[in-house]
């Protein structure tokens, strides 16, 4: 076991290393039931299988990052693995053996830490310096899956004949016992078939997502509760607050929170979340709780951080909110993807023009993408166990598909006039707004899965003003 440079205790007696492996109960479990989604995942499998046949399928977790020196980074499993098994533990690792006209699945995981050779409490991974871990068969109970150690797999691998895809990125050392059996075409089309096999969830899948927004409301609920200690302090007691709610209630954010207040709610990716909050500014709060098996939600709210928005904030909201309902007016089975951005962006363009912030015709505008400047980015994404799920489908499955019964995106357009813009006028420069919900596409329309959150500004404001009271 590897000895720290300075370390308190320079080695191990006989006499302690032979104690610490006595006097231990048994501790294994018995009689587990499977996890909740374990017949969705052999689902998942099956239709792999069916897409592959007669090739080896290898599809690891990922193993630990380091921080900084000896701490590692919190462990998240590669959606593609997560997705498939139901599995998070690190260094796990799905193979897929082709067996007569289909595939036989094994989990390769971490057993138990060894007490014989003393692992358990000498290695910094082993389970008292970080925790019980499942023992195969216990592994095997819960995932509906064989498991076999995988600290043998890389030498497997390596002697395997027959064709054999990985999903590449995540695990070095699977990596490198196939170097020579892989090719980076043939394993691009196993990742691109898995993005786009998340496209349209089941009902799992659908009900995560809606945990995932619920829990994301009562995180937005308790920021404006305490907007009040955030101006004594910074954004990023907004972003402790809402991170508190997804620890509690999920697994983790789904993404970076951005807390944007005053105008660096222009900087759509702003995740310092440093700066000051102040009563007559706007705070742009883009923030999802991602759930115990990973699901996340991806939520925005633009709210005035005084409880009520001033004439020119409102103004601005207000077309952003048009635009909004627009876009979500358009999901529905058999639309074009593309069709709600569309729908988004003509509405604010035609604010654009109204104000007279660009020249138009409007036909003008939305050609050459004059809104861009202050609309920049586009109307919404695939959600899922991503915030942007999906992001390896192909375009024509994608960004040019058609729309289906079970997909989930967001719709999010906003409008954003930076401090420094000399183009509009100085009332409208620092402000930031944008509006995202989650919508689910149904049989017939759409829901929000997201809804429990006010949009309209009305709304906003005697929301607002009810939890500030209570």
């Amino acid at each position: 076991m590897k000895q720290r440079k300075n370390g308190l205790y320079p080695g191990v007696s006989d006499e302690l290393a032979e104690n610490m492996t006595t006097g231990w109960a048994d501790t294994e479990l018995h009689g587990l039931e499977p996890i909740a989604q374990a017949a969705h995942t052999a689902a998942r499998r099956a239709a792999l299988s069916a897409r592959f046949p007669g090739e080896r399928l290898v599809v690891p977790a990922g193993n630990l990052k380091t921080r900084s020196n000896d701490t590692e980074y919190s462990f998240r499993a590669s959606t593609e693995y997560a997705y498939l098994t139901g599995d998070q533990t690190e260094d796990g690792v799905l193979v897929l053996e082709p067996r007569g006209e289909g595939h036989v699945a094994t989990i390769y995981l971490l057993p138990r830490s060894n007490r014989e050779n003393g692992e358990f409490w000498l290695s910094g991974q082993g389970e008292l310096w970080v925790g019980r871990r499942h023992s195969l068969a216990e592994a095997e109970q819960l995932l509906g899956i064989p498991a076999q150690d995988v600290r043998e797999l890389a030498g497997k691998l390596s002697e395997a004949t027959g064709p054999v895809r990985v999903v590449r990125g995540h695990d070095a050392s699977i990596e490198a016992a196939l170097t020579d059996k892989v090719t980076k075409e043939r394993d691009e089309e196993l990742r691109v078939f898995l993005s786009e096999a998340r496209a349209v969830k089941d009902e799992f899948e659908i009900g995560e997502l809606q945990k995932a927004c619920d829990s994301t409301a009562r995180g937005f609920e308790d920021v404006v509760k305490v907007l009040d200690k955030a101006q004594a302090t910074s954004e990023r007691y907004i972003e402790g607050t809402f991170f508190l709610r997804a620890r509690v209630e999920g697994n983790d954010v789904g993404y970076g929170s951005i807390c944007a207040a005053g105008p660096h709610a222009t900087t759509l990716h702003w995740v310092r979340n440093d700066g000051p909050v102040r009563s007559g500014d706007l705070l742009l709060l883009d923030a999802g709780v991602e759930t115990h098996t990973l699901y996340t939600a991806d939520v925005t709210r633009t709210l005035p951080i005084s409880g009520r928005y001033t004439e020119i904030q409102r103004k601005i909201y207000d077309a952003v909110y048009e635009a909004q309902e627009a876009g979500i007016a358009a999901v529905r089975p058999g639309a074009k993807y593309r069709d709600f951005h569309d729908a988004s962006q003509r509405v604010l363009a035609e604010k654009l023009v109204e104000w007279g912030l660009v020249e138009g015709p409007v036909e003008r505008v939305i050609e050459l993408g004059l809104q861009r400047r202050w609309t920049l980015h586009g109307t919404g994404h695939m959600l899922g166990m991503d915030v942007h799920d999906c992001a390896a489908a192909r375009t024509e499955a994608y960004v040019d598909g058609t729309l289906e019964p079970g997909m989930c995106l967001t719709v999010e357009p906003g409008l954003y006039f930076q401090a420094d813009d000399l183009t509009v006028p100085e009332e409208y420069r620092g402000i930031g707004v944008r509006i995202e919900d989650d919508i689910l596409v149904t049989e017939d329309g759409n829901r929000n899965l997201s809804a429990a959150l006010p949009r309209q500004a009305d709304e906003v404001e005697a929301w607002m003003a009810s939890l500030q009271q209570s």
